[in-house]
């Protein structure tokens, strides 16, 4: 299972918020959303967030054994 545990973390450590992501940078409230309940983003997401958050993809995402 995907989990979005380390993009909270990332977002915390960069000074950002959902608001900021959502306001500043583009990310739409559905995407936030979409993170929050746990559901699949596409890579497009994944690689805007990495570019806003200067980060990689495994600090947004990570692969958790059921």
């Amino acid at each position: 299972m995907i989990s979005y545990e380390p993009f909270w973390r990332t977002v915390r450590e960069r000074g950002e918020s959902t608001y900021s992501l959502i306001t500043k940078h583009g990310i739409s409230s559905a995407t936030i959303d979409r993170i929050r309940k746990g559901s699949g983003i596409t890579t497009q997401k994944l690689n805007d967030l990495c570019r806003i958050l200067h980060c990689r993809v495994s600090d947004v995402i990570e692969y958790v054994e059921d």
